[in-house]
């Protein structure tokens, strides 16, 4: 049997929705967790949310029912799945809008409820309306096979004036009291997924986002849950906002102590204005409940997020990249470029990828953004012939675009300048000497389209790495009706509806999301890709904390995870081969280094390392992933376990000086408490006689060949005895089944 900590690799039981108009009570179920809704008086109360609880309406409105404290309404206004002014309520509300300074307040209440199962889970549609203010909110539930949470919200204007939004929350969900802390996570280019724990207190906790892009300052995920949570105690909610553009995240706490968590899309003044008779979908939220810390979250989202990937061919493993920056940059040399080929297929790797600077006039960032023809010059018989030798060396060919952006030094912006999302009378910041296309005009998307569907065509090109490098700003159309008004969010919209349009034309193409690395990481731009590219920073030292923030929200196999060079190109910081490969390893492997100018006795280790991922990315890639805790903050364990238990590895990284001489014993997690496990160290760091007069009993037992067993319930309990580490050194161990166990566990 697996661990109690582990959310359960398969559904336990068929969705369950139930909907009982006279106790006026909605249940959702699936895969153990149960979302219970109280519908009384029109109102949507969250009764519970968690694993599946055997508590009746009667029982529950009986024990639940709050005291009414002096000094305030007559009756408290109730907590609610869409909380708005009508009843009193004071705090921020799930709706925003107005006509002409009228119908701002609304108190809407439920007038109808639809319930289903299928397949993919149990889900509601409740449907809310006020005929004051002549407006209709539809929520969309799903709580999936996986046991998570999705929900959208829909607003309808059936009145007969247009009504102004400034503000929809995708989802406004209370929270319970015990929840006392929040994990927010942000950064800056190359410091991706930082995050900061925020105490929560009586007030409004706010993060706003305005850059266009997810962002890397303000990434649209929070974590909730009670105080000291960690990654494998505690009750969380973990809450993703699958949007690509701006938003705002908010938790709540009223004097009474009730808390609610909103999550939406953040619209500029103007940008959504609801005509009679229309009507407008937010984003949806991704929302993961958990009372074994922030894993037991992750490993469903993983799961949910596993089931509606999209990819071109089922069941391809990952293929090992190369990526031709960090090596050429704009310098497109045939010689260099047939070195760096042959190189890459030397140490086996299956894609190769060709970054900025194929096209015609591109020999530095300032120029050529937007002219999408093949430069003549550096390619004098197109790309055929490097694509036949990518192809000799058994990898297949990939290729970088930018197609959002244009440089004003460019045929395309000399010809269109108009083109660009731009206010009139008001100068244009530029961001890495670019301005951004309006994707909103289908002049612009069909001209982009063209030019990215040519090259698809003429070439057997199997991969796009799809980049967006700067924030927007001055985000307004130059053109029809809208003239001058805000086109942020409809310009993540534009974008999503490309790359589909792209895909239905190309379906046998990946596509990857990159935005000056990480700045757009999240589930909505994954419905249109396969793969983010999660940092430009591929020292191993900064990865550690950037991969793990982000293993929180996305599975290994979607993260880019490349080998750079020993000196890391954005930190200066020297690292071993083995501290970066061990880093790589749990993701999307790549190379970012010129593998032609390795010496042979590196060439030859890198090529190992490639083997190694070959070898085990069927478990990396399609087994539980666990971050576990430890009690040196200098150093970050975690691991993949089998579906079934069976096989792990894990891999402990000391990124400063350790906090004690002797390292504490490392408790595994996720295995299966009766099985016995044989060790297998696959990466010691070298000399370790420097740092220990005497190894951990079977880390010597290992190096001396003889075997090594021990129980999943003594790693689970006990733990591994560590060797001490330097700063950015790192273990590896290899977990398969014994059938004997010559030193017990």
């Amino acid at each position: 049997m697996m661990t109690a900590d582990a959310p359960s690799t398969r559904p336990s039981a068929a969705p369950d929705a139930t909907w009982s108009p006279q106790q006026q009570w909605l249940s959702l179920s699936a895969d153990g967790i149960q979302l219970q809704l109280d519908l009384a008086d029109g109102l949507i109360r969250l009764a519970h949310l968690g694993r599946i609880a055997p508590v009746t309406p009667a029982q529950h409105r009986l024990m639940s029912a709050a005291a009414t404290p002096q000094a305030s309404l007559d009756q408290l206004p109730p907590n609610t799945l869409f909380n708005d002014a009508g009843l009193g309520f004071a705090g921020y509300p799930a709706l925003i809008g107005d006509r002409d300074g009228r119908d701002w307040l609304t108190d809407m209440r439920l007038s109808e409820v639809a319930c289903s199962t299928d397949s993919l889970g149990a889900h509601a549609q409740l449907t809310l309306a006020d005929a004051t203010s002549e407006l209709e909110v539809l929520l969309s539930l799903t709580l999936t096979i996986e046991g998570v949470l999705r929900q959208s919200t829909t607003l309808r204007n059936p009145g007969t004036a247009d009504y102004r939004l400034e503000w929809l929350a995708a989802c406004c969900l209370p929270l319970p009291n015990r929840f006392e802390q929040c994990l927010s996570f942000g950064g800056r280019w190359v410091q991706e997924f930082t995050e900061t724990r925020h105490a929560l207190s009586e007030g409004t906790f706010t993060l706003e986002n305005r850059r266009g892009r997810s962002s890397h300052q303000r990434v649209p995920s929070l974590i909730v849950g009670t105080e000291g949570f960690s990654e494998q105690s505690g009750e969380v909610i973990s809450a993703h906002l699958a949007w690509s553009g701006n938003h705002r995240l908010l938790v709540e706490r009223q004097f009474d102590g009730s808390t609610q968590l909103q999550l939406g899309a953040l619209l500029l003044p103007g940008e959504q204005v609801l005509a009679a008779g229309a009507s407008v979908t937010t984003p949806e939220v991704v929302m993961a409940w958990s009372d074994t810390g922030i894993n037991g979250a992750s490993q469903r989202m993983h799961r949910t997020l596993r089931a509606r990937l999209d990819w071109p061919t089922p069941n391809k493993p990952r293929p090992v990249h190369v990526n031709t920056w960090e090596a050429l940059y704009f310098d497109h040399d045939a010689e260099r470029l047939e070195e760096l080929v042959t190189a890459a297929g030397d140490v086996g790797a299956e894609r190769f990828v060709l970054d900025d600077g194929w096209f015609v006039g591109r020999d530095g960032e300032r120029a050529a953004l937007g002219d999408w023809y093949l430069d003549q010059g550096k390619y004098p018989e197109g790309l055929g012939p490097l694509i036949a030798s990518v192809h000799a060396q058994g990898m297949e060919f990939g290729l970088w675009v930018e197609p959002e952006m244009v440089n004003p030094d460019s045929a395309l912006f000399r010809t269109h300048p108009d083109w660009i999302l731009a206010l009139e009378g008001r100068e244009q910041p530029l961001g890495r000497y670019q301005c951004v296309l309006d994707l909103t005009r289908p002049d612009v998307t069909d001209y982009l389209f063209a030019r990215l569907d040519a090259l698809l065509s003429d070439y057997p090109i199997r991969y796009l790495k799809w980049d967006m490098n700067r924030d927007l700003t001055h985000a307004a159309t130059q053109s029809g009706e809208r003239r001058g008004m805000p086109a942020a969010h409809a310009q993540v919209q534009a974008l999503y509806a490309l790359l589909a349009r792209l895909r239905q034309a190309h379906p046998e193409v990946e596509i990857e999301s990159c935005a000056s690395g990480g700045a757009r990481t999240d589930h909505g731009i994954l419905r249109h890709t396969h793969r983010v590219w999660t940092s430009d920073c591929n020292d191993p030292h900064e990865r550690t904390h950037i991969q793990r923030g982000a293993s929180r929200f996305l599975p290994p196999e979607l993260l880019g995870a490349h080998i750079g060079p020993e000196h890391a190109h954005t930190t200066s910081r020297r690292t071993s081969l083995a501290f970066r490969a061990s880093t790589a390893l749990f993701g999307h492997l790549g190379l970012e280094l010129d593998v032609s100018q390795l010496a042979p006795r590196e060439r030859g280790e890198l090529r190992v390392w490639i083997e190694r991922y070959k070898a085990l990315r069927g478990l990396l890639h399609g087994g539980v992933s666990w971050r576990l805790d430890c009690l040196d903050d200098g150093q970050h364990a975690h691991g993949v376990v089998s579906q079934d238990g069976e096989e792990a590895i894990y891999c402990i990284s000391q990124l400063a000086m350790p906090r004690h001489a002797v390292p504490a014993p490392q408790p595994l997690a996720g295995l299966i408490a009766e099985q016995h496990y044989r060790l297998e160290l696959l990466e010691l760091p070298e000399h370790p006689e420097r740092r220990m007069k005497q190894l951990p009993a079977w880390v010597q037992a290992q190096l001396s060949g003889e075997p090594v067993v021990a129980s999943g319930e003594m790693l689970m309990r006990t733990g591994l005895a560590l060797p001490v580490l330097d700063p950015e050194q790192a273990i590896l161990i290899h977990l398969t089944p014994a059938i004997t166990s010559p030193i017990q566990g």
